[in-house]
């Protein structure tokens, strides 16, 4: 099985995060990341239940490779969790601003 591509903390571009959050689903994603305790799958995480599968781990994508999330298979399962640390150190804060003004 193929790795999963995760940008280094350093390579996390502003760029490249605003446009993965910049758009409706992949912030309501974020959020539910956010406000979770642990990892959660993919289904836990989706903010539509009714987008097609393939729609969503395309959104899910996205928020990886732009460093937002880190993504890790357990099992059958991909979990999910928000690479605040990251974005903290990267750009002090962005994400808190950004979830603050976007509710």
């Amino acid at each position: 099985m193929a790795e999963l591509f995760h940008p280094a903390p350093e390579a996390i571009s502003l760029t490249a995060v605003l446009a993965a959050i910049g758009e409706p689903t992949r912030l309501a994603i974020v959020k539910r990341l956010d406000q979770a305790d642990c990892g959660i799958n993919c289904g836990q995480a989706a903010p539509c239940p009714d987008l097609a599968k393939s729609t969503m781990s395309n959104h899910f994508r996205v928020l990886r490779e732009a460093g937002v999330i880190r993504m890790v298979k357990r099992g059958v399962e991909n979990i999910n969790t928000l690479r605040r640390e990251d974005l903290d150190s990267r750009f002090p804060g962005l994400l808190d601003h950004i979830l603050r003004v976007a509710d």
